[in-house]
């Protein structure tokens, strides 16, 4: 074992024998000669050599015994902490003192003691080391994370990390879909799995060599532009779905690369790239990959399998890196779909927020605003639709029945939304495109018996973050037809609890399935008096967004 610099014994001279060799004593008084008397010189010059060597071996001694035997062995990681300890005494030594702590701090702190949402979200800053770490912290999705020499292997339907971290021996496996809950609807989901493969790279490298051969790259992509690995199943197809575990999500996940990433998707859909590809367009630069079907092998330095969430409809500023939030995938979307932006923006300009409800319209506003009216055609069907209609004209609106069909264009949609003052729908997926209309529009939804929860949940409070005033009409049990069904005062009616309580599946079965209603005119008419003077009062010149509070109506 070395010892430290100031023990090093060294020769001493014949003046500063003893303060060379015992620093810390005091120094030794000066000889007191007696008169004709040489002996004395000769003896104080013995001692003066014997005690150091003494003290010398005293300490060897003590050191060798204090010291475990097990720690005179320098292992290799011993080694890399003393030469990082090395290179930060070196920084802290070109550092104003009072910066020292922070910025060491700042480049000792490893990769493996953050976490991977850190990476996830951008927050860990980019770095040459491999890093693969998966979050499954959330319920709703996992989500994980690879940094280095990153290839996709689309024969099976799996990733390959080459050179990976050390302790990253055990594949990790990603359904890239955010229904983590329902097993059931995750089950149609297809795997991928990650292989984290350690060892240098050989060219040459065969069996038992002990190199890795690696798969040649037919697809190489830019250094710094990641990819984003996700699926299109599930219940792509019902247009709430498509928003809330879709493309929602996916902005979460990739707006902060600023257009610079690679979608690459399972479970492709052509329609599903052609019916959203104005909004897929302002995420990404780069054309998207097709992971079952392409066969060629794409090569990145840094991949995100799996999106993250915050829940139904959400944006939450306090969880993205950058607080963006549901007002900016609005303003996205706005950019996408409005007929003006797609003639005459490009790609690469930044979405602008909405201005209030309606559009370039002079204060006051006109005396009939317009009314939306979405209808259903298989379930939860409003069957005295004329009736509502009548009651709208009366209100003062100016109504229009939307009759929405799969095929519909989304531009159209939109274009009919972003200047509406008013939305009125039965509990459904339709009215997830209360996305298109404007802060300070009213959203008016009608609550079949039983789905009071999910109305809240799934648009009512979204659309309040979203700046518009919601208003809510539940349907009285005499309204709903359960109730020539079931009886008025049957359980199903009075006590819909009982039937959630048994899950989600029946509860759907029943209340979503096999229900329609039949508003009452004068309730119905007392909201629209309601919509009617919110929009009196918030007009287009109006300083405020809209206070976006809730109102219900029983």
């Amino acid at each position: 074992m070395q010892l430290p610099q100031h023990h090093k014994p060294s020769k001493p001279s014949a003046a500063t024998c003893c303060s060379s060799w015992i620093r810390r004593s005091p120094p030794p008084s000066p000889p007191h000669k007696k008169p004709g008397g040489g002996g004395g010189g000769g003896r104080s010059r013995y001692a003066c050599r014997l005690v150091p060597l003494l003290v010398l071996t005293v300490y060897s001694v003590f050191t060798v015994l204090r010291i475990p035997s097990s720690n005179l062995v320098v292992t290799t990681a011993d080694s890399e902490r003393v030469e990082r300890r090395e290179d930060l005494e070196a920084l802290k030594t070109h550092l104003p003192s009072n910066q020292n702590s922070l910025e060491a701090r700042q480049e000792t702190r490893s990769v493996a003691s953050l976490p991977c949402s850190a990476f996830i979200n951008g927050e860990a800053g980019y770095g040459e080391e491999g890093v693969l770490c998966c979050d499954r912290s959330h319920y709703r999705s996992d989500v994980c994370y690879l940094r280095g020499d990153v290839r996709t292997d689309p024969s099976t339907s799996s990733v390959l990390l080459y050179n990976a971290p050390r302790g990253s021996s055990s594949p990790e496996k990603v359904r890239p879909y955010t229904r983590k809950f329902e097993p059931s609807i995750m089950s149609t989901i297809d795997e991928v799995t990650i292989h984290p493969v350690a060892g240098p790279y050989n060219a040459s490298a065969s069996a038992g060599d002990g190199g890795t051969l690696r798969r040649r790259c037919d697809v190489r992509h830019p250094r710094g532009v990641p990819a984003v690995v996700f699926s299109t199943g599930g219940y792509t197809g019902n247009v709430y779905h498509e928003f809330s575990d879709g493309l929602i999500p996916l902005f979460v996940t990739a707006q902060r690369f600023a257009g610079e990433v690679v979608f690459v998707v399972l479970e492709y859909h052509y329609w599903w790239v052609g019916r959203y590809g104005a909004v897929l367009e302002r995420l990404t630069n780069y054309k998207i990959v097709d992971f079952r079907y392409d066969r060629r092998v794409h090569c990145f330095d840094e991949m995100i399998v799996g999106l993250r969430i915050h829940g139904e409809l959400v944006v939450d500023p306090k969880l993205m890196p950058n607080g963006k939030s549901i007002k900016d995938f609005q303003a996205l979307l706005h950019q996408g779909y409005s007929r003006a932006s797609s003639s005459s923006s490009s790609s690469a300009s930044p979405p602008v927020p909405l201005p209030l409800a309606p559009p370039s319209r002079p204060c006051p506003r006109p005396a009939k605003p317009k009314l939306l009216i979405f209808i259903r055609k298989q379930n939860r069907v409003l069957l005295n639709l004329p009736h509502v209609v009548t009651a709208c004209r009366r209100a003062g609106f100016a109504p229009h029945v939307m009759n929405l069909r799969r095929q519909t264009p989304l531009p159209v949609i939109h274009a009919a939304l972003a200047s509406a003052d008013a939305m009125v729908a039965v509990h459904g997926a339709a009215v997830t495109h209360f996305l298109f209309m404007r802060p300070g529009s009213v959203l008016l939804q009608i609550v079949p018996v039983g789905l009071d929860w999910a109305a809240d949940a799934f648009y009512g409070k979204p659309a309040q973050q979203l700046g518009l005033e919601y208003l809510e009409y539940k349907v009285a049990p005499e309204e709903s037809s359960l109730a020539a069904e079931y009886g008025l005062n049957s359980t199903v009616v009075r006590d819909p609890s009982v039937i959630s309580s048994r899950g989600w599946w029946e509860m759907k079965k029943v209340y979503m399935d096999r229900q329609n209603v039949t508003v009452n005119i004068k309730r119905f008419g007392e909201l629209l008096k309601a919509a009617r003077t919110h929009l009196k009062n918030a007009t287009a010149c109006a300083k405020g967004s809209g206070s976006g509070a809730g109102v219900a109506l029983r």
